[in-house]
């Protein structure tokens, strides 16, 4: 017989949003009042687990008694029993129930075979223990291949592809990406209808929701106003709005994080989950017809043709919601990147698992570890819009041999500078992004750096130069077709010059290269995932001991950091100069998050020229600017709430805060700055002379601007920090290397 799946002793099942909602509506106003002090209390209480049933003790006269369903979930009202007389609308059962983790979309089974689905799964993104994923905008597929989805207006034609106003958007050349029916080159567009009224309607109430709880801050976000939130986020997925819900549980679990002064606790992930949800909110309430705002509670997966894949590198995956798995990136002949996930409830448990199972797809006697060095070769492929392969019933894979990163389309890797990539990554509209997720959903970028040493936890680097036509010696990167770089060249490091050596006297090398060649700028390396049980922190550290190393990288660009990689993979360079010297059966690479590098892969350290600076360090843009003044004010919004930035511009640091702002050029981050400042500091008094409640929409609206601006300019600076050093120092004036970047 099949039990539900119940919880461990001490701890509490997830519950659904609109529980949630309904046992704090259902209280009384004094009961309401107490209800943060009992949620305080929850934490000290003895939680018992009797078979399927999990019991919380108030004493002797009060026990809930919670009864999760299949899934592990508590999904509906009467699964939560108290034996208090005020039972069931009691504060015991209101308070256990805000005390459990918010529950993440039910998922079912869909009809059509055609059709691989996933769910949306929440990690909030953790960012401050810098998790990998955020499964609620980057979904992880279910093993076994079965179809999964959620309910909502996502409807679904015979040959799977989604239409209305849940289909998500494709992403775009290299992604993987299938055309959908009567999408195909020369068709006519389908129009893409807007929000109806029922959309429109559930965004006005996450609006003002989420306005209520900018206007109190964290103090005041208690359990009555995230119990409004999840109301409304619970309405929104009724109409479909699955974006729109999954901004609005991130904010909740975040504003639970801040109150409980969580240790990976981070206020800017709570001011990004904020800024998302009223930038969405706003936009569907005013029936803005982009579909992405809409966004998807499953991903679609459409029959493709065959592919030759191969292996590229792993990539762990820890959220703070419990899930664990890995995501393994690889490359099809013709260059397009697809992925194949392993994420499920575990943790880091599961992660570290994950990393030797077999790879869910077809018959293919493989795991993850030996594909990622490996390749496949399958039929009956399934693929969603970006690019996630699927393991439907119709698809077969067989193993074939893996290539290194010199060799044909993995080479292609390699191909384009940081700064060219940079440019492709950060080009877009910042706001456009359905996350904030530190970097995660960035596309991987390929590189060859040389160690300079460490700062911190950050590993700091410079990007090589590329080779001259001297330099080649005949002998390209990776002996690869397969286009050109930014350089003229498909590989940039075939046969390097290696650094100058010291001479007898010890004397440390040249910190320019010779002849005029250019160096990029100092490129920080953090750890894409700083949890203790995987190896990031260690491999970096590693690395660090050898200045003068010369090193292959495969990573992503940090969006919110100035010039910042995070590794994900690394490898010998090619050619001349101290490099790795990894084992055969590793293919000439290492991931970073499960393979440790010992002594033997690094080379001696008297063959690593000892590296020195130049005396001008590179400056961060982002940090050096005073746009510090801006961030501090929108964080103090979210920390405070609208009295402390009102008390803030009354004590008179409105005008310290505009004028550096003004100075460096960022006029519009001023007038935003001052807009902000006035709108919180605003009182509106009635025909009596009373102070009444001017509302909070135009304060909410000054936030938004000052947020969503600061965002796009910081965005661009970050983008403009990948370019420094790209000029020769002996030909830039003094002040040139920032000058120009303005808003």
């Amino acid at each position: 017989m099949n039990l539900p799946v119940a919880s461990p002793a001490g701890h509490l099942p997830p519950v659904e949003p609109h529980v949630v909602a309904s046992a704090v509506e259902d209280l009384t106003p004094r009961l309401r009042r107490k209800l943060d002090a009992a949620i305080e209390r929850c934490a000290g209480l003895p939680i018992a687990a009797d078979g399927q049933n999990i019991s919380v003790s108030w004493g002797e006269d009060a026990t809930v008694t919670l009864t999760p369903g299949p899934s592990g979930t508590i999904a509906d009202p009467g699964a939560a029993r108290c034996c208090c007389l005020l039972a069931p609308r009691c504060l015991h059962r209101a308070a256990v129930l805000s005390a459990c983790p918010v529950a993440d979309p039910d998922p079912q089974v869909s009809p059509d075979p055609l059709v691989d689905m996933d769910v949306d799964v929440d990690t909030g993104p953790g960012q401050g223990s810098d998790t990998t994923v955020d499964p609620v905008a980057d979904p992880v597929p279910v093993s076994g291949g079965k179809a999964t989805s959620v309910a909502g207006p996502v409807r679904e034609t015979k040959a799977g592809a989604s239409t209305g106003a849940g289909a998500g958007a494709s992403s775009g050349s290299g992604s993987g990406s299938i055309p959908a029916s009567g999408a195909a080159s020369g068709s006519n567009p389908v129009p893409v209808p807007g929000p109806n009224a029922g959309q429109v309607a559930a965004a006005t109430g996450l609006w003002d929701a989420a306005g209520g709880i900018l206007a109190g801050g964290v103090p005041g976000a208690g359990a009555v106003p995230q119990a409004e939130l999840l109301r409304a986020a619970h309405t929104a997925r009724v109409a479909g709005l699955h974006r729109a819900e999954a901004a609005a549980l991130r904010v909740v679990r975040e504003l639970r994080a801040a109150r409980a002064r969580h240790d990976g606790h981070r206020l800017a992930d709570l001011v990004s989950a904020l800024r998302e949800l009223l930038l969405t909110a706003s936009r569907l309430a005013a029936a803005d017809p982009d579909p992405a705002l809409v966004g998807t509670a499953r991903r679609a997966y459409r029959q493709g043709e065959g592919l030759r894949v191969y292996g590229v590198c792993r990539e762990p995956v820890i959220s703070t919601t419990g899930y664990g798995g890995v995501i393994t990136h690889l490359v099809a002949e013709d260059g397009r990147r697809f992925s194949i996930a392993d994420v499920k409830p575990g943790g880091s448990a599961r992660a570290r698992g994950a990393a030797t199972a077999t790879v869910a797809l077809g018959a293919a006697a493989v795991n993850h570890a030996q594909l990622a060095r490996g390749g496949l070769l399958i039929s009956g492929t399934t693929i969603s819009p970006d690019g996630r392969l699927g393991a439907g019933r119709s698809v077969r894979a067989n193993p074939v041999a893996g290539l290194s990163w010199s060799e044909g389309p993995l080479a292609a890797l390699f191909a384009r500078s940081l700064a060219s990539a940079a440019d492709a990554t950060f080009s877009g509209a910042s706001w456009s992004d359905p996350q904030d997720d530190g970097g995660a959903g960035q596309p991987l970028v390929g590189c060859d750096l040389v160690i300079v040493g460490a700062e911190g936890d950050r590993l700091l680097a410079r990007e090589l130069p590329p080779p001259t036509e001297g330099d080649r010696g005949g002998s390209d990167r990776g002996g690869s077709d397969h286009g050109e770089s930014d350089h003229g060249e498909s590989g940039r490091a075939g046969s390097d010059p290696p650094l100058v050596s010291p001479g007898p006297s010890g004397a440390a090398p040249l910190s320019e290269p010779a002849a005029g060649r250019m160096w990029g700028p100092l490129i920080r390396l953090v750890p894409a995932d700083s949890h203790p049980e995987l190896a990031h922190v260690d491999n970096l550290r590693r690395l660090a001991s050898r200045p003068g190393l010369r090193v292959r990288v495969i990573g992503r660009l940090d969006p919110g950091r100035a010039a910042t990689l995070r590794p994900l993979a690394v490898g010998p360079v090619p050619g001349a100069g101290p490099t790795l010297r990894l084992p055969a059966e590793w293919l000439d690479r290492a991931d970073l998050g499960y393979d440790r590098l010992q002594g033997s892969h690094l080379p001696p350290r008297d063959d690593c020229p000892p590296w020195r600076e130049p005396a001008e360090a590179d400056a961060d843009p982002v940090t050096s600017s005073p746009l510090w003044r801006a961030r501090r004010l929108v964080e103090l919004a979210v920390s405070g709430g609208r009295r402390a930035v009102a008390e803030s511009a009354r004590g008179g640091d409105s005008l310290a805060q505009r004028a550096p702002l003004r100075r460096a050029g960022f006029e519009t981050s001023a007038t935003l700055v001052a807009a902000l400042t006035e709108e919180a500091d605003r009182r509106t008094r009635d025909v009596f002379g009373r102070l009444v409640d001017s509302g909070g929409d135009r304060y909410a609206w000054a936030w938004l601007a000052a947020a969503v601006h600061l965002t796009a300019t910081e965005r661009a600076l970050v983008q403009a920090s990948w370019h420094d050093g790209h000029t020769r120092r002996d030909s830039a004036e003094p002040g040139d290397r920032h000058r120009g970047t303005r808003e």
